[in-house]
């Protein structure tokens, strides 16, 4: 069986508990409301980011593209409704979330305690990258380096308190990442912060020649799609766990890791073996 078919099932399943739930009774169904909504309205809102490449990014004619845009993709296909890509920032993301905007966060996040308190952190993740520098070659030797410097990063990020609490720097937060990247390029600071994978796709595009990611990441953390809080143990939550499973159990996202030029990482295959079905007892 396919990997579409697959997961088409699994919506198919989905859509009819939902239509059981309708006919228990008012109460149960405003419970899942939202998977309600997206399947009698056919259209799915789902956030990405508009300027993080390789992962969610504008192409030259505008359209967006990237891991997270075929994630979206993804779920809207099998559930066999339209999509609608609504672009977020890291500050604005939760709360389009909880006000109603989107339906679900694509979009490049944390998965953090104090984050699961304000909105349905979905699992398994379904990424995972750390924090790095990017700075021109010989700048910088190690994260001390930037001790009581000016680091550009992007307004919203988890970890640009971190530099400033652990290695002393100041963060000049900007609203996008390019405009963090053109204030690096024009030297108002000695390095811009943000994630590795992000980093890496900068240095292989040809644009950023004379500078280099000269120091580890700060820490690994796994990226987990987002729901509205009330709605994480409810079926919407439960279908796109079940989503979720299936792209690391059927190594969808190892082909978007290698469609999109990313450096492999162990975070992931590891994933992938650990939600990988072992069927071997069908061959006795």
């Amino acid at each position: 069986m396919s990997k579409a078919n697959s997961l088409k099932k699994f919506a198919t399943l989905v859509c009819l508990s939902v239509a059981t739930i309708a006919h228990t009774g008012e109460n149960a169904a405003a419970a899942d409301s939202d998977l309600q909504t997206i399947l009698e309205n056919g259209l799915v809102r789902i956030g990405v980011q508009g300027a993080n490449k390789p992962f969610s990014y504008r192409d030259a004619d505008g359209s967006l593209m990237g891991v997270e845009v075929d994630l979206a993709k993804s779920i809207a296909d099998t559930m066999g409704v339209k999509l609608e890509l609504v672009v977020v920032t890291s500050a604005n993301r939760m709360e389009f979330l909880e006000q109603g905007k989107i339906d679900v966060l694509v979009g490049s996040m944390y998965d953090t305690a104090e984050r699961r308190k304000a909105v349905g952190i979905i699992e398994p993740g379904y990424w995972s990258t750390g924090p790095t520098l990017m700075a021109k070659k010989g700048v910088i030797k190690s994260w001390e380096d930037i001790k009581g410097k000016p680091v550009c990063g992007k307004q919203g990020t988890l970890y640009n308190k971190s530099a400033e609490t652990q290695y002393g720097a100041k963060i000049i937060a900007f609203t996008g990442n390019s405009e963090a990247k053109e204030a690096l390029r024009s030297q108002k600071c000695v390095a811009f912060i943000y994630e590795n994978a992000s980093i890496q796709a900068d240095l292989l595009s040809g644009e950023w020649n004379d500078y280099e990611m000269p120091v580890s990441i700060m820490f690994d953390n796994p990226w987990g799609i987002a729901v509205p809080l009330d709605q994480k143990d409810k079926l919407w939550g439960t279908f796109l766990s079940g989503v979720a499973y299936r792209w690391q159990a059927n190594g969808f996202l190892l082909e978007l890791e290698e469609k999109w030029k990313l450096n492999p990482t162990k975070w992931l295959h590891d994933q992938h073996a650990k939600h990988k079905w072992d069927d071997s007892y069908l061959s006795r």
